[in-house]
């Protein structure tokens, strides 16, 4: 009766770790960088970049957005409409940012991938898939 009732645990341990570990590939396949630097043009530009992994846009769109933050200034630059078929592709978010324009030196960067997923109402509700905030050297 022992052996019957281990095997049983066992069994159950089992089909517990093959339910919960494509949840942790999942989780582990989304990923989003910051590249190190950014560019503030004569004309007020900014472009910020780095580099996203996701894996299934099936539920809805995926984008990348980012944030520069700069002294006391913060402002959204862009957002790029992701592909997800697993492999490492680079974003690229540029928007005119003026009155105060930012400034060539030190910014920090909070990017993040979202999925777009239409909600109980009907409205498009935004999940998070990854984040990363990053210091910048604007040039």
């Amino acid at each position: 009766m022992r052996v019957r009732n281990s095997l049983a645990v066992l069994a159950a341990g089992i089909l517990l770790a093959a339910a919960v570990a494509p949840l942790a590939h999942a989780g582990e396949a989304d990923g989003l960088s910051v590249h190190g630097y950014g560019t503030v043009a004569a004309d007020s530009t900014v472009t910020l970049s780095g580099t996203y992994r996701c894996v299934d846009d099936s539920a809805g769109p995926v984008f990348v957005s980012s944030t520069l933050r700069q002294g006391n200034r913060s402002a959204g630059i862009g957002g790029t409409r992701a592909v997800c078929d697993g492999q490492i592709h680079e974003w690229v978010n540029t928007s005119v940012v003026k009155d105060p324009a930012y400034q060539p030196g030190a910014a920090r960067v909070e990017a993040t991938l979202m999925q777009l997923t239409a909600g109980a109402t009907g409205l498009p509700t935004p999940g998070f898939l990854a984040t990363e905030e990053s210091d910048v050297e604007l040039h």
